[in-house]
């Protein structure tokens, strides 16, 4: 690994994560096509993906510092409850308990939770699988061409609610459906925010409820990741050098995703989805043929 190919993989991480056409996937073509071949297992995938998590928190802010006030919120008034109800036990006059999912935010919280779920359950059950799936480009060219079908999908999909559903009135069923969707999703080729956007437009999600749950339900997917490998970083052979240019890409991926974020966020959610999808199609077809007639 040099710093041009760092670089050069950090831009490329910091372009394809905010587009729904697979960073993984993309990943996965550049290295082949720049001669990649690590011994350091996911992790500088993963740090990648903490660069352009870093833009995400930037970006949604707001919507993230109140999650975690209401997430304390969720926490202190269950162990209040749990007093009272304790408590309740002994007294005459028992004290009501209070609801504790109240605000939109809240249930915002919940669903997050219970979306995180399935995709720890999956993203274990598949690590290995993924992991040896961008060895070769078929895996991630047949993916791609599935990430185009999903899109085409959420493109002509017309929900009976119209698609009306917020975190207001979002059911926990849809979540774990959203959940699992981004559990598959590890899959290098199969875009994760194409797949459970197009998983909560499925649902019934609002469009733009979808994208904004998309991204903010990646957090604790990509915070998980990287615990699982900073915990196998002992036994890698990664030297300090190519430790120090996995970082200069995760800063490179988290300051083009943020202006990624900022140019093209609202046009994944206003423009059409064919275009995307048509893009999957193609790139999905040059792997496929690429890793079928290359010489080895």
């Amino acid at each position: 690994m040099t710093l041009l190919k760092a670089i050069i993989m950090g831009i490329v991480q910091g372009v394809a994560e905010f587009l729904p056409i697979s960073s993984s996937g993309h990943l996965a073509l550049f290295k082949h096509i720049l001669g990649i071949n690590l011994e350091s297992g996911m992790l500088f995938d993963v740090l990648l993906h903490v660069g352009t998590l870093a833009a995400v928190f930037i970006a949604f802010f707001a919507d993230i510092k109140n999650l975690v006030i209401e997430g304390f919120g969720i926490i202190g008034d269950f162990f209040v409850n749990l007093f009272n109800a304790v408590a309740n036990l002994f007294r005459k006059d028992k004290k009501p308990l209070k609801k504790v999912v109240r605000t939109p935010y809240r249930r915002f919280v919940m669903l997050i939770i219970v979306s995180t779920i399935p995709t720890g359950i999956v993203g274990l059950l598949l690590k290995d699988i993924t992991e040896s799936a961008g060895n070769t480009l078929i895996i991630p060219g047949i993916c791609f061409v599935l990430t185009a079908i999903e899109l085409l999908v959420a493109e002509n999909w017309r929900p009976k609610n119209h698609g009306r559903t917020t975190e207001k009135n979002a059911k926990y069923r849809e979540a774990l459906i959203v959940g699992t969707a981004q559990g598959i999703a590890t899959f290098p080729g199969l875009s994760r925010s194409g797949t459970t956007i197009t998983a909560g437009i499925v649902c019934g999600f609002e469009k733009n409820f979808a994208v904004r749950y998309s991204f903010i339900m990646s957090i604790p997917a990509i915070l998980g990741a990287l615990v699982l490998e900073l915990k196998d970083i002992g036994e890698s052979s990664v030297s300090s050098t190519e430790l120090a240019y996995f970082g200069v890409g995760a800063v490179v991926a988290g300051v083009v995703g943020y202006f990624a974020i900022k140019l093209m966020l609202e046009t994944v959610r206003k423009k059409k989805y064919r275009y995307f999808a048509y893009y999957c199609f193609v790139i999905g077809l040059i792997a496929i043929f690429w890793n079928l007639f290359s010489i080895k």
